[in-house]
């Protein structure tokens, strides 16, 4: 099968897609319950649905609503209600993944205005790519860095080879039986660039999950306007040392406290 490294975007179908980002009062899609389409998946409240706008060729593009709630966030669900949502969408990317239809099977989550994402409501997106191979752009190295805490089959580090900087936040599972505990992680993470962060500047985020050697990893990335560093030149910036000590403490403090309540 021909690879290639470029997504291609079809603005022609782009242009009706609904979007309530910018545009608030915008009929939402997802709060449709009774006219969604196309069903893959339901559990509870949670569907997984094929994209009714199909914007990128060579791509099986599909949808997971996460909750009826239009104003939901993993920052502001339950501990339960968050773990059966992490749980479900794992379900469905690895069972994308098994069927080796697609060279790379992707699973994102976009939040706020400078996150890509163009409706509000609560979802992530499960991919698949024909013809592009993630792993050609994103290495095991762009999940490694400074240990901020760890058990076992758990690891939670800031990235010193990010993507695209400043601050990423990886989170690696090896055994699947923590997968509980990497649910509850990603919100204590969540809640705190969204609330603790610079002072609480932070309205943005995105997730990234990642499969290397059969383990998980997961990118929890704080999302601002896009430095031209990187831009420009593909330069990705991390903070100094001093900085990212700050933050290692700061999630330390948190993982511990909420872990041990949990």
């Amino acid at each position: 099968m021909e690879r290639q490294t470029n997504l291609v975007f079809q603005p022609q179908i782009a242009k009706n897609k609904p979007e309530t980002i910018r545009h608030a009062d915008n009929v939402c899609p997802f709060c449709d319950y009774e006219n969604l389409s196309d069903i893959l998946a339901h559990e509870d409240d949670r569907i997984w649905l094929v994209n009714k706008y199909r914007t990128l060729k060579d791509t099986w593009q599909t949808i997971i609503i996460e909750t009826h709630q239009h104003d939901g966030d993993i920052a502001n669900y339950s501990q339960s209600q968050n773990r059966q949502i992490i749980n479900f969408a794992l379900q469905k990317w690895q069972a994308v993944m098994a069927s080796q239809k697609y060279q790379s099977v992707l699973l994102y989550k976009n939040f706020g205005p400078l996150s890509g994402g163009s409706l509000s409501h609560p979802h992530m997106q499960i991919v698949g790519l024909d013809k592009i191979d993630i792993h050609d752009n994103v290495s095991i190295n762009n999940v490694l860095g400074m240990s901020i805490w760890q058990q076992e089959s758990l690891v939670v580090n800031i990235s010193t080879q990010p993507i695209i900087g400043f601050v990423e936040i990886n989170v690696l599972l090896t055994n699947s039986k923590a997968q509980t505990t990497l649910a509850d992680i990603i919100q204590i993470v969540v809640r705190y660039l969204l609330n603790d962060y610079l002072g609480g500047r932070c309205d943005s985020y995105n997730l990234f999950f990642y499969e290397f050697n059969q383990q998980v990893a997961v990118k929890i990335v704080p999302r601002f306007v896009t430095s031209p560093y990187f831009v420009g030149y593909k330069i990705p910036q991390i903070n100094d040392h001093q900085q990212m000590l700050q933050i290692k403490q700061a999630l330390q403090k948190l993982i511990s406290k909420q872990l041990l309540n949990s």
